[in-house]
């Protein structure tokens, strides 16, 4: 599976009462095989995942296809891929929330 793909699957991979009252938008835009842009909408607890960027972006989130999947796999610390400039994500405190709706945090 690719990274996009997987992105484009994590509204059946997720526990929706994570999205209770959470409304943002994320954009993902990943360079490399497995690539291209991701958007992720939450509005009213409901997650929709759509292949290009649309919305107006709280958050958005620029790394390679590979970086990210190996983040997703846990074989990256995102805070290190961060620090090193492997991931690059405009809006640190919105990104917390995707990490809790991964179950990071």
């Amino acid at each position: 599976m690719t990274t996009k793909e997987f992105l484009l699957n994590l509204p059946t991979k997720i526990n929706s009462k994570l999205l209770d009252g959470m409304t943002t938008c994320f954009h993902f835009d990943m360079e490399g095989e497995g690539g291209g842009q991701v958007s992720i909408l939450v509005e009213n607890g409901v997650m929709n995942c759509m292949e290009g960027l649309i919305g107006s972006s709280k958050c958005t989130i620029r790394s390679t296809a590979e970086d990210l999947k190996k983040i997703f796999k846990g074989e990256l610390n995102p805070l290190m891929a961060i620090l090193t400039g492997k991931l690059k994500v405009s809006n640190q405190s919105e990104m917390i929330k995707f990490a809790k709706i991964l179950g990071w945090m």
